[in-house]
């Protein structure tokens, strides 16, 4: 098995892409948030100190897609042409599953840039609901779909 993200020589290496062609690439991604059903409600109904949790979320998973060559360090720099964050929310369990989508017109994929917008989404919305429910846990971040470029489409087969 190769790693693009490595030279011949075992260095770490940001990977040639300047030779591709660019094309619209697509990529969703969730996380899971897992808090007391009591902290759920309350979020849902507006009654948090910090405000509009899931409001918040939201700004904070699409500025991290735009951010995300900040933070990973081989992953490049794209002009981001589309980027949302939805929310799933189950009321009996307390679990809010984080569904982000990124897509630009580039020569590389947005799977980075999706995956770093719902892992930060999940952040934020443990760090506004830290405060009334310490045992909050974010859970399995993962790929659900991309297309575009030269692998073409992929989509998870979800375990539910």
């Amino acid at each position: 098995m190769s790693f693009n993200h490595f030279d011949d020589k075992g260095q770490a290496i940001m990977v040639d892409v300047s030779g591709k062609q660019p094309t619209l690439r697509t990529a969703t991604a969730a996380a899971t948030v897992a808090m007391k059903p009591g902290t759920l409600a309350a979020v849902l109904e507006g009654r948090t100190a910090k405000g509009d949790v899931l409001g918040v979320a939201r700004l904070a998973g699409i500025a991290a897609a735009k951010k995300t060559p900040d933070l990973i360090p081989l992953s490049h720099p794209l002009a981001i042409h589309h980027a949302a964050i939805e929310f799933e929310t189950d009321a009996a369990t307390g679990v809010v599953t984080v569904n982000a989508t990124v897509r630009a017109f580039e020569r590389t994929g947005v799977e980075m840039e999706a995956m770093t917008s719902a892992a930060v989404a999940a952040l934020t919305i443990y760090d506004m609901c830290k405060g009334a429910d310490k045992g909050i846990s974010i859970g399995e971040i993962r790929l659900l779909f991309k297309e575009g470029g030269k692998s073409g489409t992929w989509q998870r087969e979800e375990k539910r």
